[in-house]
């Protein structure tokens, strides 16, 4: 298949373009600074794209005639504290990037048949330890307006010739980038722990099997709509800090106090360690994904084996 891929130079963008290569699909990545994709890398070729909400470019040739478009583009919503100009650019990154894609699709003689567009766990908002599904309702802090608003230009394409599956992320583990490197200093110190009260839930995927899925809903016709990409398993941030602990062999009974996080981070502390969701991959499962991880302390070890 000739699969297209914005964001495909990250963190989820590059591996995934390997695997898909790996299985004989031609991929090519839409990037924002083509000096980051190397001619190395697992696509066949690498196209400079300046996503603003249209289709204007000569970027949006490949969109047409393409099997599947994959967008994962977005600024980094971990990169830095949130300002007011800092969020703009989170919510403008992910809804001019989706909005362009999707123009493209809209303006094609052969449109895409699989349209997947990137979305996160944060759709739910900060919830307690209630069980999240893919019906469960937005919530209405400011990630969970960023996921709708993000969803919502993906969405645009439904009911026309173009299956559309929003991928759901949870934190996905593994040790080259993500979230994870960023939790590892205070265990190799002996400091490491739970964040907060260590009561929120924690919805984790390994990585592997988050590009597992991503090749599994572009496989199966029955995958539509809002898919949940996290582990079977979620489990506390205490939970997780030990498990972690035990992956390192490292202690994880030193906490990190939430009101020192919300002087250093601000708003993001609440929105992304302090709260979570207990989501579930409900339709995954129930449309037959098998995953291969699916404790937190299997991810970890299998992580952190060598």
């Amino acid at each position: 298949m000739n699969i297209v891929i914005s964001g495909a130079t990250g963190f989820l963008g590059r591996p995934l373009s390997a695997a898909l290569a790996a299985s004989g699909h031609h991929v090519t990545a839409l990037s924002r600074a083509t000096s980051n994709a190397t001619t190395a890398g697992a696509w066949s070729n690498t196209i400079a794209w300046t996503p603003d909400g249209s289709a204007n470019g000569s970027w949006a040739a490949v969109v047409d005639g393409a099997d599947v478009v994959i967008n994962l583009a977005g600024e980094s919503i971990a990169g830095r504290r949130w300002t007011a100009a800092r969020k703009r650019q989170i919510l403008d990154s992910r809804v001019l990037a989706t909005r362009s894609l999707t123009e493209a699709v809209t303006r094609s003689a052969k449109p895409p048949a699989v349209f997947v567009s990137g979305s996160a766990v944060g759709f739910y908002g900060p919830l307690q330890d209630q069980i999240v599904t893919e019906d469960t309702p937005a919530g209405r802090d400011f990630l969970s307006g960023v996921c709708v608003r993000w969803e919502d230009e993906a969405r645009r394409l439904e009911g026309g010739r173009t299956r559309v599956v929003c991928v759901r992320t949870g934190i996905v583990l593994e040790r080259d980038g993500g979230a994870l490197p960023q939790m590892l200093p205070p265990f190799w110190f002996g400091a490491g722990g739970p964040v907060g009260s260590g009561r929120q839930y924690w919805p984790w995927i390994h990585r592997d099997d988050w590009i597992g899925l991503l090749q599994f809903v572009i496989d199966t016709p029955a995958a539509t709509g809002p898919v949940n990409a996290t582990a079977p398993n979620p489990v506390t941030n205490r939970d997780f800090a030990r498990a972690l602990g035990r992956a390192l062999h490292r202690p994880a009974f030193m906490p990190a106090p939430g009101f020192a996080l919300k002087l250093l981070l601000g708003e993001m502390a609440d929105a992304l360690l302090l709260s979570g969701q207990r989501a579930v991959p409900a339709k995954a499962q129930r449309l037959g994904y098998t995953f291969r991880y699916k404790t937190v302390d299997d991810a970890l070890r299998a992580i952190f084996k060598h």
